[in-house]
């Protein structure tokens, strides 16, 4: 049969050519269903889903059950081996087209010269048939469709069969390696000529350029889409550009207020609504920051000043001995302003005043001098026209994040490198304080190859916990670590990735397992669901870990704190198994024009190469539900949903 089918690929492509008007269209075979919606019969290897679950409002209390809201129900085989709940939702010719694209990723030269061979298919076939090709291949497998009236087919068939969305705008610019370095360098590097003065303020050995290196752009890996298969890369052109990004946010969250019920996603990454300098240098404060309390208190601050609950007393003690507190006004009124509770310091600054944009960065972050009492800045002196692009992008995160508020609409923050990520997620967690009060709408991601993430994950609960608010978190196994090597090697700080794929997996597993029991402690002391998580994974073996400390920490899909989330045109034999079963699942939606999705179609090849087995899988699935298909008469039958996504 595999044969076979290697043999009819180029058969299979012109039929799915012929077709692909139909396909994208969304509209239905006019051959009826037979059989296509009996659920398999149950595996020894299987969870039971009660029929009669329950819905939840939005006060976290539980309503009363309601069988027809909740549509149909199937057992869950834990395998992911099962064909038909894998594909029920797919036309046969849909599973040829999963099969041709999955052969074709198979091909290392393929993969290799993907973007040269488009462009070459683009030159030779012309626009209009080249667009038609795509979308009847690798376009209409990994991309949902050109706008959001093409998108509406894929999101409502994928409702009808348990699966919810999270809508992303994939459109990019496609530029060469050298334009992209040149942008990214002009970009990262400060318009000032004023010294680093930030030195002075503590030790000046722990403050030497060697500690904050890793917070410098460097024009070895300006071009920041190198060795990256899985994430879009945002590079600075201008003030205006960044608006246009986000006209571009807010269309995407209005169409997920206007397609998905309420219960979809958008994704957004901060380096598209800014000057990416401001993100570096925000990360090196917040390095410079916890060696200045090292300095003052003599308490640890490697991961957090937050954990060590240090009272004022302890400032005010260190300042004396210095004799820098007794009529110093500025120091006094500095240590009014650190954000305290009734544990201890949570924050050296005040981040909801920079977030709510009542303080320039050069005014908030200044630390009293040990030496002379004077008030000295730990971030490198901005220009007025850069503290004005810092306005400007926290502008344009509060213009996005209330829009969501108002339309309610969850929007996940993308993780991003290791040297932008402090400031992403201090930001972020600064953006939950001030919009997650009621449910949770901002979430921040984590990437658990990196070996801070469990600490960072326990901090940032721990800050939700004290200052009270939702917290929303997506773990991922994450898209940057041969980059993040590369670089850590040639500019000489520590490696961030963790050493072994395992380590990966055991970081992943146990930063989920701490959001569990808080998730388990908090639903029996107060029966509040104030944690939420999602999944996002196409590791099977992750999956099954998570569906197990569910059950044996009685978190039930119910619950609605637990969800999962994989890339559309990959893993259907985890996502739809799991929606059917009346767990919460997304698909990653990528829309955009053909031609501005090139880039995103050449990294889900890319990836797709580097996770062969898994390839060999969905292929054998496919193959198995064409049999199916063949045996019981049913190859034009038309997939109709009767699932209702919890």
């Amino acid at each position: 049969m595999y044969t076979a089918m290697n043999r009819s690929c180029a058969q299979w492509t012109r039929v799915l050519f012929l077709h692909n008007s139909r396909l994208s269209g969304g509209k239905q075979f006019p051959i009826e269903t037979r059989g296509l919606a009996s659920p398999p019969p149950p595996t020894n290897f299987s969870v039971g889903i009660n029929k009669r679950q329950t819905d939840i409002s939005d006060d976290g209390k539980t309503a009363v059950p309601s069988s027809a809201s909740i549509g149909r129900r199937d057992p869950l085989d834990l395998s992911f081996d099962n064909a038909e709940a894998a594909f029920r939702s797919k036309t046969t010719l849909q599973i040829l087209r999963a099969y041709l694209v999955f052969t074709l990723c198979s091909s290392n030269y393929l993969v290799e010269n993907n973007m040269k061979l488009m462009k070459l298919g683009k030159k030779v076939l012309g626009k209009r048939l080249f667009k038609s090709l795509m979308k009847a291949t690798f376009y209409g497998q990994f991309v949902a469709g050109e706008n959001q009236q093409d998108i509406m087919p894929t999101i409502q068939r994928m409702r009808s069969f348990g699966v919810k969305s999270i809508l992303d705008y994939s459109a990019e610019e496609d530029i060469s390696a050298e334009e992209a370095a040149e942008k990214e360098m002009a970009s990262c590097v400060s318009t000032t000529v004023a010294p680093d003065t930030a030195a002075i303020a503590v030790d000046p050995a722990a403050n030497s350029p060697e500690a904050d290196k890793r917070y410098h752009a460097h024009r070895e890996f300006a071009d920041r889409r190198q060795n990256v298969n899985s994430a879009r890369t945002y590079f600075y052109l201008n003030e205006a550009q960044c608006e246009k990004n986000v006209d571009i946010f807010l269309r995407c969250i209005e169409a997920v207020s206007g397609t998905t019920q309420s219960t979809g996603f958008a994704a957004i990454k901060m380096t598209a609504l800014g000057r990416p300098q401001l993100l570096l240098q925000l990360s090196e404060v917040i390095a410079r920051s916890r060696r200045y309390f090292t300095e003052v208190t003599g308490l640890s601050a490697d991961n957090n000043i937050l954990q060590q609950n240090a009272s004022p007393a302890i400032f005010e003690k260190r300042f004396e001995k210095a004799d820098i507190l007794t009529d110093n006004v500025a120091v006094q009124k500095w240590l009014q302003q650190m954000t305290y509770d009734q544990k201890g310091l949570i924050h050296l600054f005040s981040w909801s005043g920079l977030i709510d944009a009542n303080i320039l960065l050069n005014d908030l972050f200044k630390v009293p001098n040990l030496q002379t009492g004077r008030m000295e800045p730990l971030i490198t002196a901005l220009s007025p026209e850069e503290e004005e692009m810092a306005c400007n992008m926290l502008r344009r995160l509060n213009t996005i994040f209330s829009a969501a508020r108002d339309l309610d609409v969850r929007v996940m923050v993308d993780a991003e490198q290791s040297y932008f990520q402090p400031a992403i997620s201090r930001l972020t967690m600064e953006l939950m304080r001030k919009y997650n009060k009621e449910k949770a709408i901002v979430f921040n991601t984590y990437q658990c190859y990196l070996k801070e993430t469990y600490n960072n994950v326990v901090l940032d609960l721990e800050q939700a916990n004290r200052q009270n608010f939702y917290f929303g978190a997506k773990l991922v196994r994450g898209a940057y670590m041969e980059q993040e090597r590369a670089r850590a090697l040639a500019l000489g700080y520590e490696d961030p990735v963790n050493p072994t794929y395992e380590a990966t997996t055991a970081m992943y597993e146990k930063t989920l397992l701490e959001c569990l029991m808080r998730i388990k402690e908090m639903k029996t002391r107060t029966n509040e669901r104030r944690i939420g998580v999602m999944v996002a994974s196409h590791n099977e073996d992750t999956v099954r870990f998570a569906l197990r400390k569910m059950e044996e920490l009685g978190i039930s899909a119910q619950d609605k704190v637990i969800c999962f989330g994989q890339l559309l045109g990959m893993c259907d034999q985890i996502s739809f198994p799991l929606g059917q079963s009346g767990y919460s699942v997304y698909k990653y939606v990528p829309y955009g024009p053909v031609d501005e999705v090139l880039p995103y179609l050449s990294r889900r090849a890319q990836e797709n190469r580097g996770i062969l087995t898994k390839i060999k899988k969905e292929k054998r699935l496919l193959v198995t539900e064409l049999k199916r298909r063949l045996v019981k008469g049913q190859l034009f039958a038309t997939p109709k949903g009767e699932y209702v996504p919890i």
